[in-house]
This record gives structure tokens, sequence and C-alpha cells, in this order.
């Protein structure tokens, strides 16, 4: 590279700060969506320990600090951005709250299991999603969650300008493809959503304001300000075919390996589950499952395995209906008793989420326990305008929609005849 390269190359990252200093976000984004993405993170510690990473002027992470009472670390490379956090942390009393840190999210200096939420909002492009989710998970305490938002296709036939631009610039994937790599990197996904268009205006808007006040004759900035701009056109012209979308990631308990089943785990799940609820009645409604074409899912019977290899837990995902339209039914969970009260329980009810959304099912249903599958993210059917065929408390009656997005049939639950509902 010759000198001249250098100093444009240097002109150029120098005009690129000079234009997003002051904004209020670094890339598309809400208070809203930090909100969401908080709530699918589920209970936290009463002061948790949080590490934002590339967290820019730390909008989120003030957030973070102020709501979630949480002990916030933040890091960039920028130090005029976390000047910027730390003025405004002092401006609202949050200074014992956040720290900012120079320091590369590439390489974060702190110990292993250092923190509860792991935190990256429209900043996980800078290191790429798979390294993210291979290096981050170390720095996570046990129970510790990774939040990321990222740019993602919500279509599969994307216009040329717009698989050209984001092929050249960080090549997109789906958000169904971004969870499956999640899976098979050893998480769970506790929440999945496309984040609003208007988390676009959060950032474009301030972002093209600051282009038409830009002084072009400084070195470096006529190239940055017509980037930007054309990002802005891209979004404009194309915005149907590309969004932001925000992931809740947990890695998977160790202590209990989950997989589909097999068919020689039949006489084993049959006997988890009549020594779970202590009568043959549930096991023989899972054989009748089985052999029912119209209610079975491939896939979607999956088992816990204790550390001897046998069956520790078993939950099965099988096919009902919303007035017609199809939804998925979770029923049975069954833990071995020598197994309850150890996880194995969430375990395989989180593997047989993970494959229902891999399988591309948006709406699973659960007739149980109000106290026990909200960790899950169900919430009462009843707000979706679901109901059974039967009656049952409200509370026990539970919808969780896995895709996160888009209007919910209301309806009447109709299960497969083996129920006998």
């Amino acid at each position: 590279m010759s000198d001249n390269d250098i100093q444009n190359a240097s002109a150029s990252h120098d005009a690129f700060f000079a234009l997003h200093h002051g904004l209020p976000r670094q890339g598309p984004g809400s208070d809203a969506t930090t909100r969401r993405l908080l709530a699918l993170a589920g209970p936290l510690p009463e002061r948790p320990r949080v590490l934002d990473l590339g967290c820019g002027p730390g909008r989120s992470a003030l957030l973070l600090a102020a709501e979630a009472g949480a002990e916030v670390t933040a890091v960039d490379t920028h130090e005029p951005f976390l000047d910027e956090l730390r003025a405004a942390a002092a401006a609202r009393g949050l200074a014992d709250s956040v720290r900012a840190v120079r320091g590369d999210m590439g390489a974060p200096p702190f110990p292993d299991g250092s923190f509860d939420l792991v935190w990256a909002e429209s900043s996980v492009f800078v290191l790429g999603f798979d390294r993210a989710l291979a290096e981050w998970r170390r720095l996570l305490a046990p129970g510790g969650t990774l939040v990321l938002t990222e740019c993602v296709w919500t279509t599969d036939t994307p216009a040329p300008e717009a698989r050209a631009f984001w092929d050249e610039h960080y090549p997109l994937r789906t958000v169904a493809e971004l969870a499956a790599v999640a899976v098979g990197a050893g998480y769970h996904v506790l929440g999945a959503f496309l984040q609003p268009d208007g988390d676009w205006d959060e950032y474009y808007v301030p972002l093209a304001a600051h282009a038409d006040a830009a002084d072009t004759s400084v070195p470096g900035m006529a190239g940055t300000v017509a980037a930007a701009r054309a990002e802005i056109a891209l979004r404009r012209d194309h915005g149907g075919d590309y969004g932001y979308a925000g992931l809740v990631l947990r890695p998977a308990d160790p202590r209990w390996p989950t997989r589909p089943e097999r068919e020689a785990d039949h006489a084993a799940v049959r006997e988890v589950t009549a020594a779970a609820f202590g009568s043959p009645a549930e096991a023989e409604l899972v054989d009748a499952l089985r052999a029912d074409a119209d209610a079975w899912l491939p896939g979607l019977s999956v088992v816990a395995e204790a550390p001897d290899g046998s069956v520790a837990a078993h939950a099965l995902i099988t096919r009902c209906r919303v007035d017609g339209a199809p939804a998925a039914a979770l029923a049975p969970v069954s833990v071995a008793p020598a197994h309850q009260r150890t996880g194995a329980g969430q375990a395989v009810v989180r593997a047989a989420l993970d494959a229902a959304r891999l399988a591309g099912e948006r709406l699973v249903l659960v007739l149980g326990h109000p106290e026990y599958y909200p960790r899950f993210g169900f919430v009462r059917a009843s707000e979706y305008g679901i109901k059974p065929g039967f009656d049952v408390p409200d509370e026990a009656m539970m919808a969780l929609v896995l895709d996160g997005s888009g209007p919910v049939r209301p309806g009447t639950i109709a299960y497969p005849a083996a129920f006998g509902v």
C-alpha cells in the first residue's frame, strides 16, 4: 500500500466517524426493541452484569442500566463514542452503573463467566455472527444469555441491486438460517423477531441530516457522504428485501444433550412417560400420536440423555389446528423421576422448540402449568384469541409464537384424535 493509499484510508476513517459523531445510534434500533430483547432474555439476577460490545454512544447500555438495574460494561474501539456515553451516564445519574471501556469486541479482556448478558445491537457484523457465537460464549455465566441484532434477508428473491450491495459489504442470511446456525453452535433460541421499519428511521433520519450538513471539502468526507446516501437510498428502494432482526440465545445445558428420538428409543420413551405421569395413559398417547401420520411431525419428538446415555426426558410436538390453520401442540413432556428438578425437562423442551422453529412451525400451544411454561416464552393463548374446545383455566392454555412477527390467527384449537378431546 502506497503512502497515498494510507492517507486516503485514514481520511475515510476520520470522515466516517466525523459524520457519525453525535448520532443517537450507530445502527437500526429503538428503545422499544431493546426492551423487547430484554424481555425475551427472561428473569435476570437483581443486578445483572451486562457486557455491551460495540456499544457506540451507548443508547442500549443506558437503558439496561436504568431499567434492568444492570451493571453495564460498555466496550467500543472509538473513544469519542465512549466519551459521549460517560457524559450521558453522568447526566442521568448512572455513572456508577455504566463503565465505558475502550477495547476490541474480537478480544474482550474479561474472564470466562463474567456476565449474565452479552449484548450486541447493530454491531455483530464487525466480527461476524458465527465467530461471535463461538468466541463470546465463554463470557457468559451459567444460565447467561447472548443478545444480538443482525441484518437479514426478508425474502428469498431480493432485487439484484440489494443482492449486489450486501454481497459486497456483508453477505446476509435469513432469520431461519441464523437460528439454524445458532442451534448448530450449541445454543437455544429464546426468541427471534424482525425489527420494525421505524428502527431504520431512528438511524437513517439523523444520519441523513448529518450528511446534508457535512462539509464535503474535508478530506474523505465527499465519499463518506455519498456512501451513506447510497445506503439510505437502497433501503428506500428495496427495504422490503431486507431488515434487522433480534435474536436472543442461550447456551444449551451441557449436562443434558438432546436429540430427535430414534426407533430404538420407543420403549425407553414409553417407560419414562409412564413413570413421569404415574400411569400408562400418556405413554399410550405418545404411541397413538406416533401412529397418526396426520399428527406426527418428523424430528419433533425429542429426548434428553442422562450421563449414561439412557433417556432422561422426552418432549413431543405434534400437529394441531386453530380454526383449520396449522399449529403445533407441545404434549406430553416427561422427565424420569430420578432426573426431575435437574434441568433435564427444561433442556428437552427448549430443544423441541428449537426443532419446531427450524422446521418452520410458527405457533406452538401447550396446556400446562402456568408457573412453568412462561419461562420458555409462552403466554396465555387468549391474548391471541385462541381457546381450546373444552373448559380449562385461562392461564393454563398457553401459546408461543416462534417467529415473533405478523398477526396470529384466532380461533378454537382442534387436537389430534388421540387426545380424545
